[in-house]
């Protein structure tokens, strides 16, 4: 196996130059070896305006572009128990009608293995709705302890009073669960399963056992995985060798949330890795490194990234995807993760937020995951002395030797986070000396892919912006120049819209506080604490400056003052600014240059146009869904009432 990731390392590495190298590591049918993946969390009623399994295949390319190897499925079965949750099924053999029909599952899954890709399902083992079918043809397995009547489970001080909780000490329940299981390997050839709230105390450890003994087992040719939701490593620490595939390292991500949005020091940062990595180097399982997921997202106090995280929300993705691990990718992340998505009515995902800096910062962590042997899930962590700016900055390498033909051939990656908010030099001792190439970096990152040559010695210093992350791998390779940067030109997307334009020198994560008449500034932001809400970075101008927009979407009137700031809000651009509708506003005057007019039909230039939606030619047929259109001829296509011109 080592040979062979070498041999697909040299391939990759020895392969001529394309216009984004990251698109052609990750765009690759080759199913990802086990150590290597990224799993993506999926609900299906967000995932698309449809919200189908139809509707989602045909998105399957967006995430192969994007890296993912792993479909983890969020709850697909009927609802019930009254709050209309996905983790309250009425029945374990059914999909929820308003998603699709098990052939559309079983079509999604088929689309998926062609793409190389695998289809989890979550799996919710402790309990069903209140009102599933089992409760009235099968009264006999709810309950538990040998008594024959129906009751809510409770976790953490919290009822839970739409479900019932099951009885696993009811034999023909244990045998009903396991036919469901093998249910869906047979009818939609399932890969896996992610297990709900496997710590609850009503399911026997001996369950575990014997039932993923089961599954895995099951059918012959077909390997079956287990993802449960817990960190055993450290908490759950009973249920180590019933046979799970992965768990979450939960008290890690804990960690990065306490940390939060105004953390600065590193130190911090690394003992809790530490403390990850400690527990991880006594389990022979892998595990499951994430920023947010739903329950981060929306159980804990309904937080974006940017409410959990502020600035910080950049490095911690870099750390939670280079460490340690299998990443995850909670759906809508990769465009920001800057919407609180409601599952339980399935919030639809606002694919026209853009996030440039996290999405292409994402798909070349992705990139760098399948490319570098170096970021296999368990290759150990070596931290790197600073000997400067010490209190700020974390460094480290991951490094594997992989024998070929009797020579060592090594690789090595090197990670560099400033957590200052404030430009910060370090210097770094001990770094393995000769030929480096940076893969990525957060001053340029957000304009698109890129990788730049350097030599280091054994000490090497380095210049980072706040905030600022770099990755550099050891070894020569192909240097990528940065896509040239595409013109926006300000647009309404309607004429009754309530927006402004800022344009700026600096690239910086702005927010918006706007206020007037109707009393507060809540009444004209969705996030209600200071600094309001983010600014959505639109695109560059002709000379090379930002344009960032802000439209106010809870109300129709129009406020009376704004603040620009940045810095989680401790440094103004702007403040209490007179609020004009539509205008266009340049650093440094604090009276817009003039008012968006222009609605409708824009024309956007470049080489490659755009994911997440359908285009067509100037007759109405739909001519390219889903994908990169790198095969379509140059012309000008329509999506979304906008024009687009292939050059």
């Amino acid at each position: 196996m080592n040979r062979l990731i070498l041999a697909l390392f040299v391939l990759v590495f020895s392969a001529p130059a394309f216009a984004d190298y990251v698109d052609d590591i990750n765009n690759t049918t080759v199913k990802r070896a086990e150590g290597t993946r990224v799993v993506y969390e999926m609900n299906v009623g967000s995932f698309t305006p449809e919200g189908t399994f139809a509707a989602a295949q045909a998105k399957l390319g967006d995430l192969k572009t994007l890296g993912v190897d792993i479909l983890w499925l969020m709850p697909i079965y009927p609802r019930g128990g009254g709050i209309n949750s996905p983790y309250a099924p009425t029945n374990f053999q059914k999909t929820n009608d308003s998603y699709g029909t098990i052939a559309d599952l079983k079509s999604l899954v088929a689309r998926a293995h062609e793409l190389g890709m695998e289809v989890w399902l979550d799996w919710v083992p402790n309990h069903t709705a209140t009102n599933a079918d089992w409760v009235t043809t099968h009264p006999e397995y709810y309950g538990w302890n040998g008594q024959q009547e129906f009751r809510h489970p409770s976790a953490g001080g919290i009822t839970y009073n739409d479900v019932w909780q099951l009885n696993y000490y009811n034999t023909e329940l244990v045998q009903a669960m396991n036919n469901a299981l093998k249910f869906w390997i047979d009818e939609a050839d399932i890969d896996g399963y992610r297990c709900d709230y496997i710590s609850s105390p009503q399911i026997p450890v001996s369950y575990w056992t014997e039932a993923i003994s089961l599954i895995k087992n099951y059918k012959s040719g077909k390997t079956i995985s287990f993802l449960g939701e817990a960190d055993i490593a450290q908490d759950v620490t009973k249920l180590k060798t019933v046979g799970f595939d992965y768990d979450y390292a939960w008290a890690y991500q804990s960690s990065l949330a306490s940390y939060g949005s105004s953390g600065v020091y590193a130190a911090p940062l690394k003992t809790n890795a530490d403390k990850m990595l400690t527990a991880s180097g006594s389990v022979s399982f892998n595990r499951m490194l994430y920023v947010t997921n739903h329950d981060q997202n929306y159980n804990e106090n309904k937080k974006t990234l940017t409410e959990k995280y502020g600035q910080n929300r950049h490095p911690l993705t870099v750390l939670a995807y280079t460490l340690y691990g299998m990443p995850l990718i909670y759906n809508g992340q990769e465009v920001g993760g800057n919407q609180v998505l409601d599952y339980f009515n399935d919030t639809k995902i606002d694919w026209n937020a853009k996030d440039a800096k996290m999405l292409n910062t994402i798909r070349t962590l992705t990139a760098l995951k399948h490319a570098v042997p170096a970021l296999g899930d368990k290759v150990g962590v070596n931290w790197v002395t600073v000997s400067t700016g010490s209190t700020n900055v974390l460094a480290f390498t991951r490094k594997v030797s992989l024998p070929s033909g009797g020579t060592e051939e090594g690789s090595e990656v090197l990670v560099v986070l400033n957590m200052a908010t404030t430009q910060t030099s370090a210097t770094l001792t001990g770094l393995t000396e000769g030929a480096w190439s940076q893969w990525l970096t957060s001053e340029t990152i957000s304009q698109g892919t890129s990788r730049k040559q350097q030599t280091f010695s054994a000490t090497q210093s380095f210049t980072l912006e706040g905030k600022g992350y770099r990755v550099y791998v050891k070894g020569t390779f192909s240097e990528e120049e940065l896509p040239a940067p595409e013109i926006y030109t300000p647009t309404l997307e309607t004429a009754d819209e309530i927006s402004i334009f800022f344009e700026t020198a600096t690239e910086r994560d702005y927010a918006v506080w706007a206020w007037g008449a109707l009393g507060g500034g809540e009444a004209y932001c969705q996030n209600t604490n200071w600094p309001g809400d983010a600014m959505t970075m639109m695109g560059q101008s002709a000379t090379g400056r930002y344009i960032y927009k802000y439209t106010l979407t809870k109300v129709s009137e129009v406020p009376d003052n704004l603040i620009i700031s940045y810095d989680g809000g401790n440094t103004k651009i702007y403040d209490g600014v007179a609020f004009v509708n539509h205008g266009y506003y340049v650093e440094g005057n604090s009276t817009p240059t003039e008012i968006i007019t222009t609605t409708g039909i824009q024309e956007l230039r470049g080489e490659r146009l755009a994911q997440r939606d359908d285009y067509y030619d100037l007759s109405g047929r739909k001519v390219a869904t889903a994908e990169f259109s790198s095969s379509l001829p140059k012309g000008i296509y329509i999506r979304g009432g906008k024009k687009y011109v292939k050059r």
